[in-house]
């Protein structure tokens, strides 16, 4: 089965923006689903990989998952008739799971977080200039950590994790903490274009992907965002590793704030599928040419002017919906 699909998968390549084979059944290019970055047009975060004996497919920006069968169907209907033919043709028509990047349960303590550094440890370090260039405050440092080989130490937790390590650079490692303070997932984030920029790995399937819960007061106003170097900016902020942020329990107190991407489809139909359901959204006014949180601050925002300005700019139901077909331009 492998051998079809990475001869389809070569088939299609011509419409695949940025196609290249990064290593043994390991294929990258630009995302057909979401477009990947608009303004940087290097950027290619889809991914093709093999399970087994399948080959499957993940995004890393819009976290689109999926056969490599379905993705050849999305690029090309024709050469997906073929690849069922050649498929059955074969006589191997069993199929593995798809994956859902699940792993099992493994122990993750303070013991092995101080295996890393704190960043408030690192005055010294270049990686040290980096946050501080990114104006993160500085009374977070003690829960980012630094990470000189970041795949070489996600496979001393989950063995084989990377079972092909060919480039292994350092990364922040942002752990996910539940409100037990117990640590339930981490992501790794790129210091520079390494691809992809975020890797967000979860040791218990239980629990859903969102960071700052450890600092969630339940009684007040929660904000909602993407990403967790965006929610260091703002109060009582949780975020959702990945762009799905709803979360039917919080959906009467909080505000759901996506990146300012107006020509972004997969993130327009995320706001219209969030205020189909009456939640309270933030658009951004036009005025705002900034992607997201941490570029306003960037630009010379405050913290507490970047909270006002969402405030004033949430709405719901209808008044949410009018905002929005004034905003996209999809």
């Amino acid at each position: 089965m492998t051998q079809i699909d990475i001869q389809y998968l070569h088939q299609i390549s011509p419409k695949l923006d940025r196609f290249k084979k990064k290593s043994q059944n390991l294929y990258n290019f630009r995302c057909p689903y979401c477009g990947d970055s608009q303004k940087k047009k290097t950027k290619a975060r889809g991914f093709v990989y093999r399970v087994k004996n399948d080959m499957f497919y993940k995004c890393h920006n819009c976290g689109k998952g999926t056969t490599v069968g379905k993705l050849i169907e999305y690029v090309d209907p024709q050469s997906y008739k073929q690849w069922i033919v050649d498929k059955y043709k074969s006589g191997n028509t069993h199929s593995t799971k798809e994956p859902e990047f699940k792993f099992k349960p493994v122990k993750f303590d303070d013991k092995v977080l101080r295996g890393l550094i704190s960043f408030d440890k690192l005055q010294d370090h270049p990686s040290y200039t980096y946050l501080t260039k990114r104006k993160i405050p500085k009374e977070h440092f003690s829960s980012l950590y630094f990470c000189p080989k970041f795949m070489t130490w996600v496979n001393t937790l989950i063995p084989n994790k990377f079972p092909n390590i060919t480039k292994d650079y350092p990364r922040i490692v942002i752990p996910f903490f539940d409100i037990n303070k117990k640590v339930f997932a981490f992501q790794g984030r790129a210091f520079g274009d390494e691809q992809p920029k975020y890797i967000t790995i979860k040791l218990d399937e239980n629990k859903k992907r969102i960071y700052g819960l450890d600092r969630l007061d339940v009684t007040k106003k929660i904000y909602v965002v993407e990403g967790p170097i965006d929610s260091l900016f703002l109060p009582n902020a949780i975020a959702v590793a990945g762009a799905d942020l709803e979360i039917p329990k919080l959906k009467n107190q909080a505000v759901y704030i996506f990146d300012n991407e107006p020509r972004n489809k997969v993130v327009i139909d995320k706001v219209e599928k969030l205020i189909s359901k009456n939640y309270n959204v933030c658009i951004w006014p036009k005025t705002i040419k900034e992607k997201d949180i941490n570029e306003l601050i960037l630009s010379g925002y405050s913290s507490p002017e970047i909270q006002s300005l969402i405030d004033s700019n949430t709405f719901s139901k209808l008044s949410a919906q009018q905002q929005l077909n004034d905003y996209k331009e999809v």
